[in-house]
C-alpha cells in the first residue's frame, strides 16, 4: 500500500484538507464525517483496514473543521447542500468518477443527498448512525437530553483554554458511548489533542449546529436505488436506532447491520466489524471505476 498522502482540495472559494490511504487506481471510497467533527474522527486503523481491502480511501475535514477553511464562530453562510458540493469536489480532485461513500451522522445525510442528486457518482453508500433524509413516517426519537444540558454550558466555555475545551469535547465523547464501561478516554483524548493542534478555531466547528438544508427532501429516499448498508449503534443516544430502521424501510436497496453495544461512536473494539462489513458490502455492490 502507498504511504498516506495529504492534499488540499478547492470547492469554490473553500479549501478542503484531505488525506488518502491506498494505491492510486484502486476503487475509491470516501469517508464523510458528522457535524463538528474533523477527519480525525475516522480512526487511522479503520482507514488502513479499508485500504488493505483494495480500496483507495479518502477522509477529509469538513469546512469549519480541522485544516479546512473556517468561518468566524457564529457565522454560517452555507447549507448542507454546499457540503455535498465539497464531497463531490473531493471526489473530482482524486479522479473518482464514482466512489463508495461511507457517511456518519451528518455525513450520512450528505451521502444520501449525493445519492439523490448525483446517483451516477455513488457506487454504494454505507450510513453509520444517520437519520433519514426528509424524515420518516411519524416522529423519530432524537438526541438524549443529557447532550442538550452539556451543550448548554458552551456559553461559559473559555475557547482559548485548551484544557477546558478538551474536557468539554471529552464529555461529548463519553455521552456518545453506548456502554460507559467500554468508553476509552485515552484514545478520545488523543484524538482531541490532535484536533486542537490542527485548528486555530475549534469553536467554529460548532457552526455546524446552525447548518440546515435549502431543499425540502421529504419523500425523496424512496427514489434511491443506490445499494445501501445501514450500520447503526444499538444504543445510539444522539440518533437512536429507529432512525437507521427508518432509512432501511425507505430505501429498497438497503439492508441493516446493527452494531450491538455501540452508541454514536466508532469504538476501537468495533472497528474490525465495521471494516469487514463495509468491505464485504462494497464488493457485493461492485467495485467502482476511478
Amino acid at each position: 500500500m502507498d504511504d498516506v498522502a495529504a492534499s488540499t482540495v478547492a470547492s469554490g472559494d473553500v479549501r478542503i484538507a484531505s488525506e488518502s490511504f491506498g494505491r492510486t487506481g484502486d476503487p475509491g471510497l470516501v469517508l464523510v464525517m458528522g457535524a463538528t467533527a474533523s477527519m480525525l474522527w475516522w480512526p487511522e486503523h479503520l482507514c488502513r483496514r479499508l485500504a488493505g481491502g483494495g480500496l483507495r480511501v479518502v477522509r477529509y475535514d469538513h469546512r469549519d473543521t480541522g485544516r479546512s477553511t473556517s468561518n468566524t464562530p457564529g457565522v454560517v453562510d452555507y447549507a448542507v447542500e454546499d457540503m455535498v458540493g465539497d464531497l463531490l469536489a473531493v471526489m473530482d480532485a482524486y479522479g473518482f468518477e464514482r466512489a463508495h461513500l461511507v457517511g456518519m451522522s451528518l455525513g450520512g445525510l450528505i451521502a444520501q443527498i449525493a445519492s439523490v442528486t448525483a446517483p451516477e457518482r455513488v457506487a454504494s453508500m454505507t450510513l453509520i448512525g444517520s437519520e433519514p433524509l426528509g424524515g420518516g413516517d411519524g416522529e423519530l426519537p432524537g438526541i438524549d437530553e443529557r447532550f442538550m444540558d452539556h451543550f448548554g454550558t458552551m456559553g461559559d466555555l473559555d475557547w482559548s483554554d485548551d484544557d477546558a475545551v478538551a474536557a468539554f469535547l471529552l464529555e461529548i465523547a463519553r455521552l456518545s458511548a453506548g456502554r460507559p464501561e467500554a468508553f476509552d478516554p485515552q484514545s478520545s483524548m488523543a484524538r482531541i489533542a490532535g484536533e486542537l493542534l490542527r485548528t486555530d478555531t475549534m469553536q467554529s466547528a460548532f457552526n455546524h449546529a446552525m447548518v440546515t438544508t435549502e431543499t425540502d427532501w421529504t419523500g425523496r429516499l424512496v427514489d434511491v436505488e443506490t445499494p445501501t448498508l445501514v450500520m447503526h449503534g444499538e444504543l445510539d443516544p444522539i440518533l437512536p436506532l429507529a432512525n437507521g430502521q427508518s432509512i432501511t424501510e425507505q430505501i429498497a436497496a438497503a439492508r441493516l447491520h446493527v452494531l450491538h453495544g455501540v452508541g454514536h461512536e466508532l469504538p476501537i473494539d468495533a472497528l474490525d466489524e465495521i471494516a469487514d462489513a463495509i468491505l464485504d458490502f462494497a464488493a457485493d455492490a461492485g467495485h467502482a471505476p476511478t
